[in-house]
């Protein structure tokens, strides 16, 4: 981990410019919320972070978030549990403000 400064965040933790985002900030977000980042986490980080790009949005809520895994990714990994598992609480919303991207718009 570098001594870079965290970039700016709102009260929920999501960076304020999703511009500043970097692995090593990644890092440090999941680190706050007691994640060690796997490979398998790192999956979905990275389609999130294409899917922002193509879409110019986060998934909208967790369904839609499981559902454009599983198109993606397969039923294995497009399903609640695997999510849930990997990011505790509410998946998409805990992915997405580690991946960098704003907050999911129908998460609560």
């Amino acid at each position: 981990m570098t001594s870079s400064t965290m970039p700016e965040r709102n009260n929920e933790g999501f960076l304020e410019d999703a511009r500043a985002w970097t692995e090593d900030i990644a890092i440090r977000i999941a680190a706050d919320d007691s994640i060690q980042l796997s490979e398998n986490h790192w999956e979905i980080i990275m389609f999130l972070r294409y899917f922002y790009k193509e879409h110019e949005m986060s998934p909208p809520s967790n369904r839609l978030f499981v559902k454009a895994v599983k198109e993606a990714l397969g039923e294995n990994k497009g399903n609640s549990i695997y999510l849930m598992q990997l990011f505790p609480g509410t998946p998409a919303k805990t992915a997405c403000r580690i991946a960098g991207l704003p907050r999911p718009t129908n998460c609560l």
